[in-house]
């Protein structure tokens, strides 16, 4: 899935170097994959670590090109991209995308999870059968059980971040 560069700041957009810069060799022009034409430019990634690129209208990835970053509210989170695209470039190995950690991508499918069976028909207590298993649900009363507490708010959190909460993942939490 690719997404706009104003919902995503992890999207690097791409144009042609000015021509008084120094020339570079394009050296990942063979690397891009899945272009998708839009009226905003022209989308790829680099599917071996998980860059999408815009490239802006006029610009293709056999150009000499050259990176824009908008100076607005992400522009950490664009500078962030811009280190992963560049270890991408100079063949190094790349760095994981920092936006959600390994805990916070697990909680994040268990609450999809639970909305989705929740959107489905199924109880709170099917639920958490799902999730822990039935040898641990039953292994205390229901009505007061711990699990039955957190089940509810994977169901409620999974279905905010279905009526639009997810746009937040997309976006580093920062202290102001």
């Amino acid at each position: 899935m690719v997404w706009s560069p104003s919902v995503d700041p992890a999207i690097v957009l791409l144009t042609r170097r000015p021509g008084f810069l120094p020339a570079a060799p394009t050296a990942l022009a063979d690397r891009y994959a899945a272009e998708r034409d839009s009226p905003e430019g022209s989308y790829a990634n680099l599917p071996d670590c998980g860059i999408h690129v815009l490239f802006l209208p006029g610009t293709s990835a056999n150009d000499q090109i050259a990176a824009v970053i908008p100076i607005d509210d992400d522009l950490l989170d664009r500078i962030d991209a811009i280190a992963r695209f560049s270890r991408a470039w100079l063949k190094r190995p790349s760095l994981r995308d920092t936006r959600m950690s390994v805990d916070q991508r697990r909680r994040f499918r268990l609450r999809l999870r639970a909305a989705d069976g929740r959107l489905n028909g199924a109880t709170y207590r099917e639920i958490a059968i799902a999730i822990y298993g039935a040898s641990r649900v039953d292994s205390e009363p229901w009505k007061t059980s711990s699990l039955r507490d957190s089940v509810i708010a994977f169901v409620e959190t999974g279905l905010a971040l279905i009526d639009g909460g997810y746009l937040r993942l997309l976006r580093h939490r920062r202290r102001i």
